[in-house]
């Protein structure tokens, strides 16, 4: 049966210009509806909010954050986003339309992918991530029902809706968001993330698509969350034997349990990607894989859906407390003991009853004055009360105006208070008290809080401080701490804070990133110890405020033995106080066997001597007489250090 004929929008035009057609797909958060812009004659992709989510302001604000975060992408590989607006119950995201499947459809109907193939699909996902991490999102919930694969052969990533900054912390109620199969470790136990989740679900989106199956499986989503926790996800050919090792890397380096050992974010994960290409042979890449049935869902749903995974915590329970109870609303008639005696009945009622009118038995009266005590009278005073209220209609997004004519409307009177925000446009309702449907008695009141728009927040003074001093002093003023950078300065401490961007005074809005500038101090110009003693060359650095490392290893040199034969940093390189600069000490010159050049022309034994190392000089005893070596200062077959000098002479005729 077609869903879609029992959809309410299907055939609507919303906000009088899209026009709804039919349902593509559902997700946890929204319905993905095929419409056509009526205005520019389009079709597009309409995303609507399901309207129970449509009351919750943090979900609104989630979805918002969608349309303004890929706006700001505007890259060929995301799935762009035209236009965000509401009306009535109805939160929507008007987007581009993909004709083509997702990757999920292509795992299920071909299971395990040729390498090459796989690569052709991740790179340009790993590109538009890239793309995302360096403007500052995080995606958070990437995974095969994301990336959309259209007919003409383009890859895109969709489905933004859980976007947040890099280095927000999602840690909320107790609630980790995301689809347990591609959850990064420190998202299930921490509940914090960064572009390294992003670049950890990559890794378990290419080990399906080179295997077929998901890394991790379980009967439950706690079951795949513990395994995500504890096992490192298996390398790809232990599925698939005769895989390259190369691939088994690059999934063993995408999904490293700890994230410090990850890529930083996908601009690197895709250099990875195509080292590990061009490493492979076009065999290996085309390399066809045995074909298998792809596995169950894992706990996360057959569906594949976002999910909200509770937190796992153990739950007290006091010894003298049930752990299940059943309230009279929860209660069905089944639930009710029949008098002893007599067994409940089935289409006609309670069994024991007359047939034919007589009056039933006190039994059978009691069971029947019991469920009407449990049901009968429960209906009856929410029947009664249900004509005093009223539901709060859905009013997010629209303007005070409209939402007090909408108000009133409903016969309800409207209070107003107004805060900031960042999602919702100046002058247009951000929230109700009480909330969407909600019901209240009679005229209300219902209190709309009206958006004033973003604060804005002054960059405090920095300059001076400790960088640790100018983070904290960020954060109680509202902002973050952006890019780090460092360079010399002679009037500014090594480590205080030369300078922000924006500068001291700027007004910005909340939680934007401040780059410092912290100085490195007065540069140190490296000198030349080489040749010194270990003791002269460690007080001459460190008294120039450098720190010194002996390496554990002594090398041959041209230096005396025990003196330093190599440092770290050339002379002249400058340095800041506290760098660390590496000695290597001095085991002394090689000794080589001296070749015997008696006899040869001084050009032939010179190179025969500079060819062994040494340096030569070369002496002539009888000018214009001769030039045939007679003698030479250290004679041949004895041992010389290498590098030092051999004096020839030439002898006469």
């Amino acid at each position: 049966m077609d869903t879609t004929l029992q959809d309410p929008i299907v055939g609507q035009v919303l906000d009088g210009r899209y026009r709804v057609d039919a349902r593509i797909a559902v997700g946890g958060m929204a319905t993905v509806y095929r419409a056509v812009d009526t205005r520019l004659d389009r079709v597009l992709a309409l995303k609507v909010m399901h309207p129970a989510l449509a009351a919750d302001v943090s979900f609104v604000e989630r979805f918002i954050r969608e349309a303004k975060s890929v706006a700001r992408l505007a890259h060929p590989n995301v799935v762009a986003v035209f236009d965000q607006g509401a009306e009535g119950a109805y939160v929507y995201l008007a987007m581009e339309y993909v004709a083509g499947c997702t990757l999920r459809d292509v795992v299920r109907q071909r299971g395990a992918l040729r390498p090459r193939a796989a690569l052709d699909i991740l790179e340009p996902v790993l590109a538009a991530l890239g793309a995302a991490h360096r403007a500052g999102f995080v995606h958070r919930d990437m995974k095969p029902e994301n990336v959309l694969i259209g007919d003409d052969g383009r890859v895109k990533v969709a489905d933004f809706g859980l976007v947040r900054g890099v280095g927000d912390v999602t840690n909320t109620t107790g609630t980790v968001l995301g689809t347990v199969s591609y959850l990064a470790p420190e998202q299930i136990e921490h509940g914090t993330s960064d572009t390294r989740v992003d670049v950890y679900a990559c890794g378990v989106v290419l080990h399906e698509m080179l295997t077929g199956a998901k890394p991790h499986s379980g009967d439950t989503p706690a079951q795949v969350l513990y395994r995500h926790l504890n096992e490192d996800v298996p390398a790809p050919s232990a599925a698939v034997p005769g895989l390259a090792p190369e691939l088994d890397r690059l999934v063993a380096a995408a999904t490293a349990r700890d994230p410090e050992e990850r890529p930083l974010d996908a601009v690197a994960l895709l250099a990875l990607t195509r080292a590990a290409r061009a490493a492979l042979t076009d065999a290996q890449l085309d390399a066809v894989p045995p074909q298998a049935r792809p596995e169950a869902e894992d706990g996360a749903g057959a569906d594949g859906r976002t999910a909200v995974i509770p937190r796992i915590r153990p739950v007290e329970v006091p010894d003298d407390e049930p752990v299940r109870h059943t309230s009279r609303l929860e209660m069905a008639p089944s639930d009710v003991a029949a008098p002893p005696g007599r067994t409940r009945g089935g289409a006609g009622g309670l069994r024991g009853m007359p047939s034919r009118g007589g009056m039933p038995s006190r039994g059978v009266l009691a069971a029947i004055v019991a469920v009407l005590l449990v049901l009968g009278v429960g209906t009856g005073v929410w029947y009664i009360n249900s004509g005093q209220f009223t539901r709060v209609p859905s009013l997010l997004g629209q303007t005070e105006k409209e939402a007090r004519k909408r108000l009133g409307d409903e016969g309800i009177d409207a209070k107003v208070t107004r805060d900031f925000s960042d999602s919702f446009d100046r002058g247009t309702v951000m929230g109700t008290d009480p909330e969407p449907r909600s019901r209240v008695r009679g005229s209300g009141p219902v209190t709309l809080v009206i958006s004033r728009g973003p604060k804005i927040v002054q960059v405090p003074e920095l300059a001076g401080l400790s960088l640790a001093e100018a983070r904290s002093a960020l954060k109680k003023a509202g902002l973050a701490s952006g890019l780090v950078k460092r360079e010399f300065d002679e009037d500014v401490a090594r480590g205080a804070v030369i300078s922000s961007t924006p500068e001291a005074g700027a007004d910005i809005r909340p939680d934007s990133g401040v780059a410092l500038l912290v100085s490195k101090g007065a540069p140190i110009d490296m000198p030349d110890v080489t040749g010194e003693s270990v003791e002269a060359a460690t007080t001459e650095l460190e008294d120039a405020g450098l720190t010194v490392k002996i390496a554990p290893d002594r090398v041959d040199s041209e230096q005396d033995a025990g003196t330093v034969a190599r440092q770290s940093a050339a002379e002249g390189t400058r340095l800041a106080q506290g760098d660390t600069v590496t000695l290597t000490v001095s085991k002394g010159p090689r000794m080589v066997s001296v070749p015997d050049v008696t006899g040869q022309k001084t050009d032939d034994a010179r190179k025969a001597l500079e060819d062994a190392g040494f340096q030569v000089k070369v002496e002539r005893n009888f000018p214009f007489l001769g030039d045939t070596v007679g003698e030479q200062s250290v004679a041949g077959g004895e041992q010389a250090p290498e590098g030092s000098t051999i004096t020839i002479k030439t002898k006469g005729l």
